[in-house]
């Protein structure tokens, strides 16, 4: 079986696309596979470290109202689409799996228009505009809340699944992840990042909380996201803050799984994917959603997770150093509270939606061989 796979932009987008392939190569080990994304994008880097053949299509997004800059993005499209027929074409996918962003519109419109089967995964409680364009002629729909149904043109083709993760996930074990970053018996790991990309609000806040003594037994590991690295660096330099081995200051990491494994509380934005992974490993956190994402998203996902007990939830809007510091000792500071929290997490985690969703796609391509 051939199986064609695209999604990017955001680690969202990326990482359930490469834990999909993973699962498939270990139920279909002589199966072929290709990841189509952008020229030069984080999933054509992701996907290519996890050894996945990988093509590209020229696309910018898509339109959303006539200007100059949409002319251009539809121009782009077009691009995209001639380059999707091509590479469909070339490789002769048995299914295409698209798990969002606009970059996933291309391979699995065309591939709905060819015939092939096709299948979505939505992640948020919302779906994306791509994935509710391409719902109506989807063969299967993995979402992870059941309320994205009635957002959708085929419902009767959705299943709920829970959102994919990557099997590191499932198997992370607390006392050697600390150990591999040093952290020491008592001290309180505080884990910080806004997504594949980051987020400048988490990021300011974290430069107003290091302008001032740290309690003792606090350990600060933040993500900045590669596009803010060097501001924040600058912005340290700037303000005079003297940095002590008690923080430590990374662009990105591929690390996620021991780095929340080890973790005592995350920081993090709302998306779906990082709200699944911490479930996963039964973590505290507290959510700051992204404001600008569409039909504002990260705030529903970041509310499911506060009424089950599992975080706590600041907005954008009312986010500074001080808040953030008092949120994160009301946590770390209370060891039953955070052992609460991290077991309300737990309870939300869905293990088996890789495989579920997996599951439904040798279904579909059954169907298509027994008609």
């Amino acid at each position: 079986m051939k199986y064609l796979i695209s999604g990017g932009g955001t680690g969202g987008h990326i990482y359930p696309a490469l834990a999909i392939l993973d699962e498939i190569k270990t139920k279909d080990p002589e199966a072929e596979f290709l990841y189509v994304g952008r020229r030069q994008g984080l999933e054509k880097e992701l996907a290519q470290r996890a050894g996945y053949a990988y093509k590209a299509v020229r696309i910018k997004g898509l339109p959303r109202r006539l200007n100059l800059d949409s002319l251009k993005t539809a121009i782009a499209l077009f691009q995209g689409i001639h380059d999707a027929r091509k590479i469909i074409k070339d490789f002769k996918p048995d299914i295409v799996i698209g798990t969002g962003g606009y970059v996933s519109f291309p391979a699995v419109f065309v591939a709905q228009q060819k015939g092939i089967p096709t299948v979505l995964q939505e992640a948020n409680a919302f779906p994306g505009k791509v994935n509710r364009i391409l719902s109506k002629k989807a063969d299967g729909i993995a979402l992870a809340f059941e309320e994205a149904k009635n957002r959708l043109k085929s419902a009767d083709k959705a299943f709920i699944s829970g959102n994919p993760i990557r099997p590191e996930f499932l198997s992370v074990d607390k006392k050697s992840a600390r150990q591999k970053f040093s952290i020491k018996e008592g001290e309180k790991l505080i884990l910080s990042f806004g997504g594949s990309g980051g987020q400048e609000s988490i990021n300011d806040a974290l430069i107003e909380i290091f302008q001032k003594p740290l309690k003792e037994d606090y350990r600060f590991i933040h993500i900045t996201g590669r596009d803010y690295y060097q501001e924040f660096l600058d912005q340290i330099k700037e303000k005079n803050i003297k940095l002590t081995d008690q923080v430590t200051i990374l662009d990105y990491s591929h690390q996620i799984p021991d780095l929340l494994g080890a973790a005592d509380v995350a920081i993090l934005s709302s998306s779906a994917i990082s709200l699944a992974e911490v479930a996963c490993v039964g973590l505290a956190s507290i959510l700051i959603p992204k404001t600008y994402t569409a039909d504002n998203h990260q705030e529903y996902n970041a509310r499911a997770f506060e009424s089950a007990g599992a975080s706590l939830l600041i907005l954008e809007k009312d986010l500074n150093g001080q808040k953030l510091i008092q949120a994160i000792s009301s946590i770390v500071d209370d060891q039953e509270k955070m052992q609460k929290m991290a077991k309300c997490a737990k309870i939300l985690s869905k293990p088996n939606s890789t495989k579920d969703i997996v599951e439904n796609i040798f279904r579909l391509l059954r169907e298509k061989n027994d008609r």
